[in-house]
């Protein structure tokens, strides 16, 4: 098992639905975050405890790493909770659409990641356990109709936490991929393109949170849509 207690931790999107939950039970847990997002402001108005920090996951995340590292004096986790989405024919896509999809969902993630091992690396012990926890969704395993460029934006970065996970085996770094299916967080009312079908009615976000804090604790490698 995992204590979170005195865990130093990095949630990235931190103000979503998702982000804000996972952050509250992470430092109702024990653990000390630095918390980001993109707007200023929400930061601010979080109801979370832990260090503020504005980060774009389409410009420099890597650098997010370094500076929750410095700021905590150390670091054990980074829970990635940022992403986009949008919908359309795939025949319809426009390119910046889906430049952006792959910047926030699997570039930027991927490269934060990347930045945070060695960092990861430095606490790995019995005691420490770090790891690192993304959430590419059910559409990662099941790519969907309407959701071609979201879809394989998604399943990116399930592919590199797989990879990733086998050549930090030796490491003490348990990496974590979450794919629960659609979850009521409002994401599909806030897509950069298109408009959402008609989803029958998701997860509950807080049970979603429950059930990753669950499996951070509890040493699991690895979350399919069949565990939520």
């Amino acid at each position: 098992m995992t204590d979170l207690a005195g865990k130093n931790i990095l949630v990235v999107g931190a103000t979503g639905a998702l982000g804000s939950r996972l952050a509250r039970r992470l430092a109702d847990a024990g653990a000390t975050l630095v918390l980001t997002g993109t707007d200023s402001s929400r930061l601010a108005q979080l109801d979370v405890p832990g260090r503020r920090l504005v980060v774009d996951l389409t410009d420099g995340p890597d650098a997010a790493a370094t500076l929750a590292a410095e700021s905590l004096g150390g670091l054990d986790g980074v829970v990635v909770a940022a992403g986009v989405v949008a919908f359309g024919p795939a025949g319809a896509l426009d390119p910046a659409t889906v430049a952006r999809l792959f910047a926030v969902n699997a570039a930027g993630p991927i490269a934060l990641i990347a930045a945070a091992l060695p960092l990861l690396a430095e606490s790995a012990t019995e005691a420490r356990e770090p790891f690192v926890v993304t959430i590419s969704g059910v559409v990662a395993e099941s790519p969907t109709a309407g959701l071609a460029a979201y879809s394989a934006s998604k399943a990116a970065l399930a592919a590199f936490m797989a990879a990733a996970s086998r050549e930090m085996r030796r490491s003490g770094i348990r990496l974590l991929d979450a794919r629960p299916g659609h979850i009521e967080t409002g994401l599909a009312t806030r897509a950069i393109a298109g408009t959402a079908p008609a989803f029958p009615t998701g997860l509950d976000p807080d049970a979603v949170a429950d059930r990753i804090v669950a499996a951070i604790e509890g040493d699991e490698k690895d979350l399919p849509s069949t565990a939520f």
